[in-house]
């Protein structure tokens, strides 16, 4: 198995949820899949058999929910293959290549949040408009309009999101003579990120050996300026990142947990950052609905029981990752690839996903549903995990969006990485992050 690195520095996917009676037994982010080439959209056979192929990348759940087999017994002229690339960095430069030849594209394309903007600006009419088929008022307000564009045609249907909370150890905290109590965190922690950090100034004071707070001070950085509904762009599609105050709060913070040493410096999703998680050393995690996967799987069984998670800092929610599916407009399918786009993105079978695999979804009529709404993690103390990310998510900030938003984050937190790992003082780091994007982005 191998974990996907992609876009906006984090992994694609997540682990199994549980409801009542269920255990979470997490899955890697890629499964077991290697990388294959999408084939391309081809017509109906002499007998009208359908063969829809959908591409994507990393782990979006339908093969582990089951539904590419459900499908076919509903419609059993039409048989889903899905072509899987492991990395987003291989997937996406491939799907443009194909949008620009015309050729090679799958009937139903996946595209990751931090490429939207960039697909609506510059390739929308490359794909049909989904507006016709599905309800885009059924998802969370802000996910519609990332894949709308001015005129009004909503090219991709939302998969999944990712609301933010706090994942923390609760053996470390309690060695460490702090709170391990849901809602006595939350209450430390309501002030916004600058409390976490006090809190972590406790934490350090009386640390178990080796153990650090945070993991990652580029991952706090993500959980801060994601909170935020002006990130890296204005509305007129102007890179403002040197003076967005969402950043130079992000930066500001990083700059602290690294200065105070609160961080063990960990690339999220490296070897180091896995082997940390199982040998307990790391107390707390910003942590995206599908980061409780990562957690649960690399911490293993050893530490099941000794995690929990609780509301993000801030009174602020915050939004990390999601996905989309589009139909390309040359594929021979594209009536029913819609109608599989539609259902796949239908409140049941978003339900269905988030009880396989743990990707919270984004079609607001998944929330009351008992598998999402009743969804506790046995690994994580029985986290009400389904109730906390549904809150999160009504009240996640409009983000806006640019067409080099992965880019300029991906940018910034390997030079805040390098803060952490090599001694790169805070001037330096933050020059070369804004040299490396001004030359990136043009």
């Amino acid at each position: 198995m191998r974990i996907t690195r992609t876009v906006a520095g984090r992994s694609r996917r997540a682990a199994v949820l549980a409801t009542t009676g269920l255990t979470a037994s997490a899955l890697l982010l890629t499964g077991c899949s290697s990388d294959s080439d999408a084939s391309g959209s081809t017509g109906p056979d002499a007998d009208g058999n359908v063969t829809l192929t959908v591409a994507d990348f990393g782990q979006y759940g339908y093969k582990e929910a089951g539904l590419f087999e459900k499908y076919h017994e509903l419609n059993p002229k039409i048989t889903v293959k899905e072509e899987v690339t492991a990395d987003e960095k291989v997937y996406y430069p491939k799907l443009l290549q194909q949008l620009n030849s015309g050729s090679g594209l799958a009937d139903i394309q996946g595209i990751e949040v931090g490429r939207i903007k960039e697909i609506v600006d510059t390739k929308a009419d490359a794909f049909a408009d989904l507006g016709k088929t599905i309800n885009a008022s059924e998802w969370v307000s802000w996910k519609a309009k990332q894949a709308t564009t001015p005129d009004g045609a909503v090219i991709g249907a939302g998969t999944d999101i990712g609301p933010m909370s706090l994942c923390y150890n609760t053996d470390l905290l309690r060695k460490a003579g702090l709170p391990t109590d849901r809602q006595e965190i939350a209450k430390r922690v309501s002030g916004g990120w600058e409390d976490y950090l006090k809190l972590g100034e406790e934490y350090q004071k009386k640390a178990p050996a080796g153990t650090f707070f945070m993991d990652s001070a580029s991952a706090m950085f993500n959980a801060v300026v994601s909170s935020n509904a002006k990130q890296y762009y204005d509305e007129s599609g102007k890179p403002v990142y040197k003076e967005s105050p969402s950043v130079k709060q992000g930066w500001t913070l990083a700059t602290e947990a690294t200065s105070k040493k609160l961080t063990q410096g960990l690339a999220q999703f490296t070897d180091p950052w896995v082997a940390a998680l199982r040998k307990g050393t790391i107390a707390t995690v910003a942590c995206p609905a599908w980061m409780a996967g990562q957690i649960s799987t690399n911490a293993g069984e050893a530490n099941k029981g000794k995690w929990d998670i609780t509301t993000a800092p801030g009174a602020t929610a915050a939004n990390w990752g999601g996905s989309f599916l589009a139909v390309p407009k040359k594929g021979k399918n594209v009536e029913e690839a819609a109608k599989l786009v539609k259902w796949l993105t239908a409140p049941e079978q978003q339900a269905a996903v988030f009880k396989a695999i743990g990707v919270f979804p984004s079609n607001k009529g998944a929330y009351e549903l008992p598998d999402v709404k009743n969804a506790k993690l046995p690994y994580f103390n029985d986290a009400p995990i389904g109730q906390i990310y549904a809150g999160e998510a009504n009240s996640i900030p409009e983000a806006i969006l640019g067409p080099k938003d992965g880019v300029i984050k991906d940018t910034i937190s390997t030079q805040i990485n390098n803060m952490e790992q090599r001694g790169t003082s805070p001037d330096k780091a933050w020059k070369a992050a804004t040299d490396a994007i001004d030359k990136a982005i043009g």
